[in-house]
């Protein structure tokens, strides 16, 4: 056997090492950012994501936070990938780079949810169980409570109701202040902002456990409004000139309406649009049903789980839902690793 000259040899095992470093960089995707949405069934739902995808693909993930608009953002800079529970159409933000063709909206993942002005139903109705009389049994509508600022009182504003509207960065906040100039009731109810969503549930929840009347801020699919009997309040039907005018913090005229019908999707950036056929197709056809969404978001709560661990029990509780958007071969992955 003849023997390959050293320098020869030396560039042979050259090539050879940089064709191995070159396949294991490859190999070494870089991840995909979720963005890490703090209310639970957002939360949830990410991580019921992250498994398909990190599980049944072999793609890694992470999670970067921030406020709902900083992340819708971000996505449109693809600084993030993947906002697992997307209000579609709610801010400005995303309207704006959905117009551009920044950003996209993938499915349709929560059917009937809801978001608006809630009071329990004790409020209204009385609870003779637990001797609490009806406080405001007329109250149906937003309009109505420009009588019951005292039923709603605020303690550290003697003379005003209270609101409790959702934390700051959140565009919900946005728009209940907008609709308490619209209803003519920013006079009569203190605008208060719960510092974070954990902390707007804790008051809402400590509330109607001592049976008191509380004014509030909520939405579904949540572990709150399966958990108590609560009365949505009637506002103005939805219309769209209305709804520009809440969205717009300087707007000095808000008009009311109802809010935008709720339409929850996957929102994701052009790139990963692009980028991940495979994944674009499974998000496409993720289908929560809400009653057993809001069932495993109250066990969440009530068994005080964090969002991976309720995610995993999920997937192994209920494969009959999220089979349904994987293929075969995916899914048995995915059920395998579970």
């Amino acid at each position: 056997m003849k023997k390959i000259p050293t320098l020869l040899a030396s560039l042979l095992l050259a090539v050879g090492l940089a064709s191995t470093d070159s396949a294991a960089s490859a190999e070494q995707r870089a991840p995909i950012h979720f963005g890490a949405i703090s209310w639970e069934s957002g939360a949830l739902t990410t991580e019921i994501l992250r498994l398909i995808v990190e599980r049944g693909y072999g793609y890694p993930t992470d999670t970067l936070p921030g406020s709902t608009v900083s992340m819708e953002v971000a996505l449109a800079k693809n600084d993030l990938q993947v906002i697992a529970e997307e209000w579609a159409g709610r801010s400005p933000a995303w309207v704006k780079a959905e117009a551009a063709g920044q950003v996209f909206a993938l499915g349709d993942t929560v059917k009937h949810a809801e978001e608006g002005w809630w009071v329990p139903a004790y409020v209204i109705k009385g609870d003779a169980a637990r001797g609490i009389p009806p406080l405001a049994p007329e109250l149906r509508s937003v309009d109505d409570l420009k009588r019951y600022p005292e039923v709603f009182k605020d303690p550290e504003a003697p003379g005003k109701g209270r609101f409790l509207n959702s934390p700051s960065g959140w565009t919900s906040e946005i728009v209940n202040t907008q609709k308490l100039k619209a209803y003519g009731l920013d006079g009569l109810y203190n605008n208060f902002r719960s510092g974070t969503g954990a902390a707007l549930d804790a008051e809402i929840d400590s509330s109607v456990r001592r049976g008191k009347p509380v004014l509030f801020y909520y939405w579904s699919p949540t572990p709150l409004i399966g958990r108590h009997d609560l009365v949505r309040l009637q506002e103005p039907p939805f219309n769209a000139e209305h709804w520009a005018t809440l969205l717009d913090p300087k707007n000095p005229n808000p008009q009311g309406s109802e809010s935008l019908p709720a339409k929850l999707s996957i929102g994701v950036s052009k790139a990963f649009r692009d980028g991940y056929p495979d994944l674009v197709a499974v998000f496409e056809k993720v289908d929560l049903p809400i009653g057993l969404l809001n069932k495993t978001l109250a066990q969440m709560s009530e068994k005080r789980l964090a969002p991976d661990k309720a995610a995993q029990a999920f997937m192994r509780d209920h494969p009959e839902v999220w089979k349904a958007w994987l293929p075969a071969d995916v899914a048995s992955k995915v059920e395998a690793s579970l």
